[in-house]
């Protein structure tokens, strides 16, 4: 430990150069920071010291576009130093520290004058990171963008795969196994010489390095390992994705109290049958034993909430005991994963074999693979009945740490959104690595804002996507105290979101929103999917450190985003035309008559393509038997098959940031509010430009359940209910930027809001209809009614109130 005396009445413009905490943008660009023992500092130097060249002191400095990691877990050095005249406590003053040159802030109680003692870090190590890992092809073991139903694949009669059969991928197309046990694949067109990709061969994900007599579109012959015992396939996404080795270590886990719960069960159901029940204030899912039977009395362990945590309010009772389509996400007993259910009219838990219009659920399923380089895994994605997903209730650490429990996350569901909020960034800062280890400095020049960003963070590892970001505008001055951090991520999310780049488009229901461009690849051949992941990793950084987003999705990739079930109505937001007509199909008594086939057109910037939806389906009639096969083909086709590349990389990319079960928290309205942050909304505009119909028509906002509506919005509801209502009505919290006079409906034409009177014998709840911008408004008696209401409305919109 050295020491050194003041030298900060000898720096010239000490004095003036003072200035309040927080306010970075007049600081010099080659200044450092040090730690007053008296004061709360959080963070040294933003990045590398550079003493006056008069010192003779060298320094490492990292200059040009990069990413740059900065380990400042050196040894600290102890300095004392004089409060120069006239600085208050509070405020910040320069000093030399040795050769190097900081600011200090003012403790409380300090006045100028005074000997204080400061610690300084010591000199950091920078490491510029190496290029961006070369990503792996994802989904390659799909033919086809929607895998055949097993109905429609026993109509056809033809045979199951292997790997299906056995719950494991299918073998990549154009694989053949030969005699001796060998096989052989198919060299993908964008790999050459030495490059590597990956194969499914016998439920394995294989890395293939390219030889040197081969080359794309060439077939080569591979001689896999055995597949080990009990093998199938690759780990699910919530046993891979787990935060980063070295950990900001958290305060132990409270310990859930386990509580004995004894039940009835149901009749009907059979040994090995699982049936849905509440206890403790939680839906859970249980096993009927293969030793108990119907009418028999069985018993089970469920870990319960200390201090009351488990009182609801009104609201959260709704949300647990309210489910328009059935389907619910309830607690698996038996090794607590989170698993969606749907419960029949009896309260029973429903099975489909087939596809049905009404009750059919179906929620996305990654499994993660190993990519060539740690930095850059890869995934398979692909729509599965809702039942069969899955998530695990806790956040586990590389070493087996439990860092967030199932009590923790299943007490965070029953929160309000603002409670959840915080509990969701208070567990992320666990997450969040400490400064001592390292954190990232990221350079960018303005005028390559994208490619310079994209280089930056996808040179990265997931072990340091948690770090500390500092952001270096080159040839800017000013240092990085959070504004050039919520600036970096608008400009980018911007950019990226920007129609004009080709990677998305407005959605045709709703200007307001973004949907992914299936034909991305037209404007980005060789690096839209990068571009992607890269989007996908900034929103979940973005979330990690509490910035916002400059762009809103439709609302079915915010589902994706959850893991929420996807139902044939979520088809009406993304094309109501094409919605309307399958609709139709299951009422046409010979649907042989309209020459359908298992095929979708696709305009591809003006070239109409026919993709085939399942392998073969060019050559499949549909027929009265096959409706559902094919209703169900093109759900999956619209709502993922069209885009599985692009939003595979995006939900990589998020993953490698965010844990998934950490999102089981929020529905898909509390998400976008999270990541785009709530809209500022113009009451009087919005009131301005609202039109009455039904019982309302003619005396308009004049009548005493109008005024009640308006009332309840501008004086009783915070901004939070506010966003949730526009969300409620519109589909979207966006706001459009020329006010509420050119809100647009699905078809692209203006519709206003709308408040649509009916009685309360058609409805006792408000209920939506996206398409229009209409809400439903019952007449009620009185304005507490009205408020009651439409808040739970409101706020179980995404658990089951009518929206249309």
């Amino acid at each position: 430990m050295g020491t050194s005396s003041s030298r900060s009445s000898g720096y010239p413009g000490a004095r003036n150069g003072r200035r309040r905490a927080g306010n970075s943008s007049a600081a010099p660009a080659a200044l450092g920071r040090g730690h007053n023992n008296g004061a709360s500092l959080p963070v040294p130097a933003p990045h590398s010291v550079a003493p006056p060249a008069a010192l003779g002191a060298s320094a490492t400095v990292h200059t040009g576009p990069g990413a740059f990691s900065v380990d400042s877990s050196g040894p600290m050095n102890v300095f004392r130093v004089n409060v120069p005249d006239s600085v208050l406590p509070g405020e910040e003053f320069q000093v030399y520290a040795g050769n190097r040159l900081v600011r200090v802030v003012c403790p409380p109680g300090v006045s100028s004058g005074t000997n204080i003692q400061i610690t300084v870090p010591g000199e950091p190590t920078i490491t510029r990171m190496g290029a961006m890992p070369q990503m792996i092809q994802n989904n390659s073991g799909s033919a086809a963008p929607v895998e055949m139903p097993a109905a429609l694949r026993e109509q056809q009669n033809i045979p199951e795969p292997d790997g299906e059969m056995s719950g494991l991928p299918p073998d990549s197309p154009g694989t053949h196994r030969d005699i001796d046990g060998t096989y052989t694949v198919i060299v993908p067109s964008n790999v050459n010489v030495g490059q590597t990709f990956t194969v499914t061969v016998d439920g394995q994900q294989l890395m293939v390095t390219c030889p040197e007599n081969a080359g794309p579109g060439m077939q080569v012959r591979i001689n896999p390992p055995p597949r080990p015992a009990g093998d199938r396939g690759p780990e699910r996404a919530t046993r891979m994705d787990r935060p980063p080795e070295t950990q900001q270590t958290p305060k132990p886990p409270v310990e859930p109290a386990n509580q004995m719960f004894e039940v009835i069960v149901p009749q009907g159901v059979r040994p090995g049958q699982p049936f849905a029940l509440m206890a403790g204030g939680q839906r859970v899912l249980v096993t009927c034993p293969f030793t108990a039977s119907a009418g028999q009395r069985i018993r089970f362990q469920l870990p319960v909430f200390a201090n009351g945590a488990n009182k609801l309010d009104g609201a959260s009772r709704v949300r647990l005991s309210y489910d328009k389509d059935g389907w619910t996400r309830t607690i698996r007993v038996t090794d607590m994963k989170f698993q969606w259910v749907r419960m029949d009219d009896k309260g029973d838990v429903a099975f489909n074999d087939r596809f049905d219009m009404k009750t059919s659920a179906y929620v996305r399923k990654l499994d993660f693979v190993a990519g060539v380089d740690e930095r850059m895994r890869g995934g398979n994605l692909s729509l599965v009945p809702a039942t069969e997903a899955e998530v695990n209730s806790c956040v586990v650490s590389a070493n087996g740490t439990e860092l967030v429990s199932y009590a923790d996350i299943a007490n965070a569901q029953t929160l309000k959104f603002e409670e959840k909020t915080k509990w969701f960034q208070d567990t992320c800062q666990l997450l969040c690595l400490q400064w001592s280890q390292g954190h990232m400095q990221i350079n960018i020049r303005r005028g390559a804002l994208l490619d310079d960003s994209l280089v930056s963070i996808m040179s990265l590892s997931r072990t340091d996507l948690r770090k500390l970001w500092r952001f270096e505008f080159i040839g800017e001055k000013g240092i990085d105290a959070g504004g050039l951090a919520r600036e970096w991520y608008h400009l980018v999310t911007q950019e990226l979101f920007n129609p004009d780049n080709g990677l998305w488009k407005s959605s045709s229901a709703n200007q307001m929103c973004m949907d992914i461009n299936p034909t991305s690849e037209v404007s980005h051949p060789d690096d839209h999917l990068v571009y992607f992941r890269f989007l996908g990793r900034v929103m979940g950084k973005a979330m990690f450190d509490r910035q916002l987003v400059s762009g809103h999705m439709v609302q079915h990739l915010y589902k994706h985003l959850l893991g929420w079930p996807l139902t044939f109505e979520d088809l009406e937001m993304v094309d109501e035309d094409f919605y309307n007509n399958l609709k139709q199909l299951p009422t046409i008594d010979d649907v042989s008559m309209l020459c359908l086939d298992f095929t979708s057109t696709e305009d591809a910037l003006g070239e109409m393509r026919e993709i085939e939806l399942v392998q073969g389906g060019a050559d499949i009639e549909v027929t009265n038997e096959n409706v559902p096969e094919y209703i169900e083909c093109c759900l999956k086709y619209k709502l993922l098959g069209r885009i599985k590349p692009q939003l595979t990389e995006l939900l990589l990319g998020f993953y490698d940031v965010i844990p998934e079960q950490l999102l089981t928290v929020f529905d898909f309205q509390e998400i976008e509010l999270l990541m785009c942050g709530l809209p500022e909304i113009d009451i009087d505009d919005w009131k301005a430009n609202t039109e009455y119909s039904g019982e309302y028509n003619g005396i308009g906002g004049r009548h005493k359940v109008c005024k009640w509506f308006w009332e309840v919005v501008s004086e009783e509801f915070d901004q939070e209910l506010k966003a949730r209502l526009l969300q409620f009505v519109t589909g979207t919290s966006g706001v459009p930027a020329r006010g509420f006079s050119v809100l647009q409906g699905n078809d692209g034409s203006i519709r206003t809001f709308t408040i649509h009177g009916i009685h309360l014998e058609m409805s006792l709840f408000p209920r939506a209809h996206t398409c229009f911008n209409r809400i439903d408004l019952p007449l009620y008696e009185s304005k507490k009614d009205l408020k009651d209401k439409l808040q739970i409305a409101l706020t179980m919109a995404a658990t089951g109130f009518d929206i249309e």
